[in-house]
């Protein structure tokens, strides 16, 4: 713990009965804190840290801003080698706790979890890679996943008035939305974190542990039936079959007039109207349909979870932090803030007001993440599922090219 100490030092035993702190002295501490450029406003920040230092008299908090690009070796580092100036406290992306977990770096904060922080009711697809094995070792701090953007206007020229609420309704709509030189919807052939979303919600996944060991499963039957629904509404567009979302970016597409749907984060929106302002006033949001209409499709919850590294000598005053981040006023303020997804179902009405964000919250419920394996990274470093999901879409037998590349999957996952 990086003390300040200010009071004086007796040295001699005939000074101790009269050694005490002159009024106004105080041992404070210094919380550093790492945060990641763009997670959370300037305003947010100091908002924060003038109450939290307000309601903690004995704390100070340093927090510095991060860059994505590199991240991953400096906190490595940190977590090596702690010491005077490492951080306290770390945002990590919500599928790279693992990868810090498991070389014992990170404070286990399965107690607090489940004691003081609600952990039953926080987002399973923050929630689930926060831990390693039966360990809490990321909280959730935010959430976002995909959505449908979509045209008004070409809804109601194509006479529709409703989103769908089911896949079955959604394949009818963007069939009839698929006329007339629109595209029913641009979806990129390689969009694997969608293709995801359809999986999961047919039951299936990309990936499977058993018995300590992680098997491919792209060629389960349930993966196979969520691909098939990948391929049928893919075709209902123009959207490359060998490429991904942003290969060209799917924005400038949609802007560009000639799309209904595009299947995006809601924040993807600015950059939309920033090519083509006159869709101002034309952009919808539904959360991608599930198979049946009681509830929203499982999708990939991408966002952020904090971290204490173990070798931390400010544990305790970590904690209270990470605590203050996470617990409902500090994450609903945050999320109002961003247009992010607050860490718990119950906080959604926080952001019932911006129709991008409530059809995310609403989505967020059914969340999922990668596979909670640290040698996930290498999966996805040189994708077998992108070239299957093209294989597929150009024709070659499903069956076959799934096997294929679950078989890819099972050797990256046992690469030591």
């Amino acid at each position: 713990m990086k003390r300040r100490l200010l009071a004086l030092v007796c040295v001699s035993a005939s000074l101790l009965s009269g050694c005490g702190l002159m009024p106004g002295d105080a041992e404070r501490s210094t919380v550093t804190v790492w945060l990641m450029r763009h997670s959370a406003s300037q305003e947010y920040l100091d908002r924060f840290t003038e109450e939290f230092e307000r309601e903690h008299p004995d704390l100070d908090l340093d927090i510095r801003v991060q860059e994505w690009t590199g991240i991953g070796e400096k906190v490595q580092k940190a977590l090596e080698t702690g010491g005077e100036d490492s951080p306290d406290v770390i945002e990590v992306g919500n599928t790279q706790v693992a990868t810090y977990a498991e070389g014992d770096g990170l404070l286990d904060l399965t107690l607090e979890s489940m004691r003081d922080w609600g952990r039953e009711d926080w987002l399973p697809g923050l929630a689930e890679p926060g831990q390693w094995g039966s360990q809490q070792y990321g909280i959730p701090w935010y959430a976002a996943n995909r959505v449908v953007i979509y045209r008004k206007d070409l809804f109601r020229q194509a006479g529709i008035t409703a989103p769908p609420k089911t896949r079955d309704e959604w394949l009818t709509l963007t069939e009839e939305l698929d006329t007339g030189g629109n595209q029913g919807i641009y979806l990129a052939g390689q969009d694997w974190y969608t293709l995801a979303g359809f999986i999961w919600e047919e039951g299936g996944d990309l990936a499977k542990e058993r018995n300590g060991v992680w098997r491919g499963a792209l060629d389960s039957p349930e993966a196979l039936r969520g691909m098939d629904f990948y391929r049928r509404l893919q075709a209902l567009g123009d959207g490359p079959v060998d490429a991904d979302e942003e290969h060209p970016p799917q924005a400038g597409v949609f802007a560009e007039g000639k799309v209904a749907q595009i299947v995006a984060v809601p924040g993807l929106a600015s950059a939309i109207l920033k090519q083509n302002p006159e869709l101002e006033d034309e952009l919808g949001y539904f959360p991608v349909p599930g198979k049946d209409a009681y509830k929203p499709g499982a999708v990939f919850t991408g966002g952020s979870d904090l971290v204490i590294p173990a070798k931390t000598d400010s544990g305790e005053d970590a904690i209270e932090v990470v605590a203050a981040l996470t617990g409902a006023k500090w994450n609903t303020d945050l999320a109002r803030t961003m247009n992010y997804v607050p860490n718990k179902a119950e906080l959604a009405e926080s952001v019932e007001g911006e129709e991008g964000v409530a059809a995310m919250a609403a989505g967020a419920a059914q969340g999922r993440a990668t596979p909670i394996t640290p040698q996930w990274s290498a999966v996805e470093a040189d994708n077998p599922i992108k070239e299957y999901m093209t294989k597929v879409l150009t024709g070659s037998d499903p069956a076959t090219e799934a096997e294929r590349a679950a078989r890819r999957i099972t050797e990256a996952l046992a690469f030591d």
